[in-house]
């Protein structure tokens, strides 16, 4: 494992990553998940499982980690969507 490329994926995890946060925390403070896609959030759940599933083969500690955490991010905005889904109407 070259560390420099590493470095490279780490960057690139933290920003990707990072990106569902606002997400979350506005579904969070607004309980409003109406405008929110299911079949987005599920597509993005299984490619993000394909991600984890070879940053493992590979042992790339970026993807992994990287993955692990776009996963949680995932089922909380999914878990949200079906959570407050009756108060949206």
């Amino acid at each position: 494992m070259n560390i420099n490329i590493e470095i490279i994926g780490l960057i690139a995890a933290i920003f990707t990553t990072s990106s569902f946060f606002p997400q979350v925390v506005k579904i969070w403070k607004t309980k409003q998940t109406k405008d929110i896609s299911t079949t987005m959030y599920i597509a993005m759940m299984i490619g993000t499982c394909f991600w984890l599933s070879y940053g493992i083969l590979i042992n790339s500690f970026s993807i992994i980690a990287a993955n692990i955490v776009s996963s949680i991010l995932i089922l909380f905005v999914l878990f949200f969507k079906f959570l407050y889904k009756n108060s949206n109407n």
